[in-house]
């Protein structure tokens, strides 16, 4: 435990990370490697919760022939998928899991209730949250957000393909330069996207760090626990 640098974490999965570079679905063996990782985790005594996107089976946003309300509902059950997935995974792994959703499906999931959440994580179970905050317009980045501040987690892992905030994008640009730390009024003023604009006000107001790193590297999530210099750290003060 001495060497935890977080005790409750919220970790950001999107659907592109479960699919592994397939134009769509899940990758499996990926899955279970990301999980395998996420149970080492488990077991050096972090609370872990979990929001997954959507992406790897839709994208409503970029659907401009449908009501955007009705796309948004597809992609939050897009996202139930793969926490349902994610859930096998654990099980495979022999490692507690629960997954619950913001819209009741009661036949394969739990509805979202905060105190039972916070008590799955105090019983050691690690908790996915399925159908982003359960209302369209709101991305799965403000679910993370939103249930980082609920469950009182000490930061948000979001988990991408590059390893932390460069000053611009490094797979165009060669002279990009990633950031270690960022404050949150910095992030805005430089206009750098880490998450959406409605989550980053949560993070903000509620003082919750984000930390940006590459989850290609599976390893990773074990190293960030620790607090190892992998990615870049957004806060309210550095």
């Amino acid at each position: 435990m001495g060497e935890l640098k977080y005790k409750r974490i919220l970790l950001k999965l999107s659907g592109e990370a479960l699919a592994n570079g397939k134009p769509m679905g899940i990758d499996f063996p990926n899955l279970l490697e990301i999980c395998s990782r996420i149970k080492v985790c488990k077991e050096m005594g972090v609370d872990i919760a979990i929001v997954v996107g959507g992406g790897n089976y839709w994208r409503g946003r970029s659907n401009q022939y449908m009501d955007r309300t009705r796309a948004d509902h597809i992609g939050m059950l897009a996202t139930t998928m793969n926490a349902l997935a994610i859930l096998d995974a654990f099980s495979q792994l022999d490692v507690p899991a629960r997954v619950q959703t913001a819209i009741e499906m009661r036949q394969i999931a739990e509805p979202y209730i905060r105190n039972k959440a916070v008590r799955h994580l105090e019983k050691e179970r690690i908790v996915i949250f399925g159908c982003g905050t359960g209302n369209p317009f709101f991305s799965t980045d403000t679910a993370a957000a939103l249930r980082a501040a609920e469950i009182n987690a000490d930061v948000i892992f979001k988990a991408t393909n590059v390893d932390g905030v460069y000053t611009d994008d490094p797979r165009k640009n060669n002279s990009a330069r990633r950031y270690e730390t960022l404050t949150f009024d910095e992030m805005f003023a430089k206009d750098l996207h880490v998450l959406d604009g409605a989550a980053t006000a949560i993070c903000r107001d509620n003082n919750i760090p984000i930390y940006v790193f590459d989850m290609t590297d599976h390893d990773n999530i074990i190293r960030a626990v620790k607090g190892e210099n992998i990615g870049t750290l957004v806060a309210k003060e550095i």
